[in-house]
């Protein structure tokens, strides 16, 4: 019988080069990690607290750090077990999630949270485990294991990657180079301190071994670094060219009634933004076809203004026509769409597609007399 593929050891990034050293890693991380509110210190004996790290994950997914700790803190204040977030109304915590984007995210993590509490509220300490709950996949699954549960476990995000592709000179372009990276990486993971070692990778990759002009001197595996000693640091990890992104188009309506309250809808259960509030408005096509023309939520003087809302999505890049109106109070939503009160704070709950239009259309709505 065959023999299973083994996968590759990593190789030595030079003949003559020292291989990098994981301990000398770690020595670098117990000076300088930065302090997150969901990590512990450097070398604590104390683990990390689970749904914390969970938390963090799946905010950090497609997200910046800087972009996370606000998020993470206001939910960690509001919910700060995982049962209390699985009991929390979808709303609340859709409302919650707004502007962090990738809505997808929020809503599998509300279901992860509902399966987590229901089986006693304890996260399982197993990869295979992890990656069977919802909105979990291989990278999430590796980060919790490593992190909270201190198992070697192999964490690859996109700093982990830029760091193998320069430490072992891997020229070839991503995306083809990611299962050669993984090998590389996982050939590097130790038994001793993984969670502190897969944090480490990533901040080496977040502070040192940065996308542009690397901090070569600042780093503890300068000497092994092949892509230092042949001068392409910074031309590394390579990418094959992108495709055009495509653009859609679509039409919102921003209604503002007399007493200051916005006209909003709940958007279907399903699809991009599923679930969430926003504004009443039409189907998003692509721009080459005829534009979608709904009818208005309610009656009223509905204007087309100048200003059209831009927001990029990872997939596509969406332009909405913005069509404003001054309403009365006899105003009569229809299909759905209903009022809410105080049109600016609640415009900053809403998903940044739809708080940008309302942002461009509230000056000249409050600046109109009333039913204009």
């Amino acid at each position: 019988m065959a023999e299973a593929p083994q996968e590759p050891r990593p190789e030595a990034p030079c003949p003559d080069a020292p291989r990098p050293d994981p301990a000398a890693l770690l020595a670098w991380y117990d000076r300088a990690a930065r302090r997150l509110p969901w990590r512990t210190p450097p070398g604590a004996a104390a683990r990390p607290d689970p749904y914390a790290v969970w938390l963090s994950e799946i905010m950090l997914q497609q997200t910046t750090v800087a972009a996370v700790i606000p998020y993470f803190q206001t939910f960690i204040r509001r919910w700060p077990t995982v049962a209390e977030l699985a009991a929390a109304p979808e709303d609340q915590v859709m409302a919650a999630w707004a502007g962090l984007g990738y809505y997808a995210r929020a809503r599998n993590m509300l279901r992860c949270a509902r399966i987590v509490a229901a089986a006693g509220g304890r996260f399982p300490a197993d990869e295979a485990a992890l990656r069977a709950l919802p909105g979990i996949g291989p990278y999430t699954a590796a980060a919790i294991a490593a992190i909270a549960f201190d198992i070697p476990a192999t964490v690859v995000d996109g700093n982990v990657e830029r760091v193998m592709a320069r430490l072992f000179a891997a020229t070839d372009p991503l995306p083809a180079v990611k299962p050669r990276l993984r090998a590389l990486a996982a050939g590097l993971t130790p038994a001793r301190r993984p969670g502190d070692y897969a944090q480490a990778v990533m901040d080496l990759g977040a502070t040192v071994c940065t996308p542009r002009k690397p901090d070569c001197p600042a780093c503890p595996w300068r000497e092994a670094c092949a892509a230092r000693r042949l001068g392409l640091a910074a031309e590394l990890p390579r990418k094959a060219p992108r495709r055009a992104r495509p653009h859609r188009r679509g039409v919102v309506f921003v209604g503002l009634r007399e007493d200051g309250a916005l006209l909003l809808e709940t958007r279907p259960p399903e699809g991009l933004l599923g679930g969430m509030t926003g504004l009443p408005g039409g189907a998003w096509r692509e721009a080459a076809e005829p534009l979608d023309d709904p009818a208005p939520p309610c009656p009223g003087d509905w204007r087309r203004l100048t200003a059209e809302a831009r927001h990029v999505f990872t997939h596509f890049a969406l332009t909405l026509e913005i069509r404003a109106a001054r309403l009365g109070p006899e105003a009569a939503p229809e299909g759905g769409a209903f009022f809410a009160p105080d049109a600016r704070a609640r415009a900053a709950e809403l998903p940044t597609v739809f708080r940008k239009a309302v942002e461009l259309a509230l000056p000249e709505l409050e600046a109109a007399g009333p039913g204009r």
